[in-house]
């Protein structure tokens, strides 16, 4: 066993800060799934509560004691807030620009930016990405004051509570904390992507599981095209058959479209399956007879954050 050394260097560390707030609504069916910029954002207070000890006596001798519930609060403060956190502040719009307030309270997601650095790098060591899940915003006082010659700007703030959600293998949480300074960074990676969201994706906030599934390994496999039916140069494939990709990782975006030999574009819906590894395309109108088509496989990117290098696969109907 080696002996304790004290403040090495590169091991004094801290936290500090918040910026790059994100506000996820909850939606119906209860998903997180569409993310805006929580702007002018100064402070979140973390508070837990509960885990209070209750002893019990027996035999004239403290006999046991029994912890309470463990509940995760928090208080955020700041300049400015999104108009979609007006439904989550008991606000309601009766006509453009007229709003009324004690409305029923939307619940909502949060995610949160702090530096964590150490003597060495100092702010640039690495961050931490907090979530908090089932946030419900109490009222707050709201001050308004008269201009003078040292004005401030009006701060909001609000108490909130939260509703944990469910996590395999573990008690249901209501707050997540990720570390850059642990995790791989393509997993990293892959999870900012779905919280910031992408061009033509909106930001979301995965459930715990779904994180945990993302750093589940310690390095993702490459992203390939496992399978693709209509088998490449495939033919006699009947007009009005579906089109059908598997990878062999979750994805998280694609351009996948199917075209004429001419590169006429073929309307038609696309899905995934629960796994988010098999794409179906489905085309809207019956595809000509003794005709070649084309697959073309763009802009695949998994969730962890890995592009897939354009494919084509060819096929000729009956």
């Amino acid at each position: 066993m080696s002996k304790l050394v004290w403040d090495q260097l590169g091991e004094k560390t801290y936290e500090t800060g918040v910026k790059q707030g994100v506000l996820y609504p909850v939606q119906t069916g209860g998903s997180y799934s569409l993310g805006v910029a929580w702007n002018g954002l100064t402070a979140v207070t973390e508070s837990p509560s509960g885990a209070e000890a209750s002893p019990i006596y027996a035999d004239d001798i403290k006999y046991l004691s029994l912890m309470s519930a463990e509940e995760f609060g928090a208080t955020i403060e700041a300049y400015t807030y999104p108009d979609e956190f007006s439904v989550c502040d008991g606000s309601g719009s009766i006509a453009t620009g007229v709003s009324i307030g004690q409305q029923t309270r939307k619940s909502f997601g949060l995610c949160y930016r702090t530096a964590f650095g150490n003597d060495i790098d100092g702010t640039d060591y690495g961050y931490k990405l907090h979530l908090i899940y089932g946030a419900m915003a109490s009222p707050s006082e709201k001050g308004y004051k008269t201009i003078n010659d040292s004005p401030e700007a009006i701060t909001f703030s609000w108490a909130v509570t939260t509703t944990p959600v469910a996590l395999d293998g573990f008690k249901p949480t209501a707050t997540l904390i990720i570390d850059s300074t642990k995790v791989v960074e393509a997993n990293l990676a892959a999870l900012e992507l779905i919280l910031y969201g992408t061009v033509g994706v909106n930001a979301r906030l995965p459930l715990p599981d779904e994180i945990a599934t993302i750093f589940a390994g310690e390095a993702p496999s490459a992203l390939v095209l496992s399978t693709s039916l209509p088998a490449d140069a495939a033919t006699a494939v009947v007009v009005s058959s579906s089109q059908v990709l598997t990878f062999n990782n979750k994805i998280l975006e694609d351009s996948v479209i199917v075209t004429t030999a001419a590169g006429v574009i073929i309307p038609g819906n696309k899905s995934y399956d629960a796994t988010g590894k098999i794409l179906t395309f489905k085309s809207t109108v019956n595809l000509t007879a003794a005709t070649p088509y084309l697959i073309a496989v763009v802009g695949v990117v998994d969730i962890y954050n890995q592009s897939l290098a354009p494919v084509i696969r060819k096929f000729t109907t009956a």
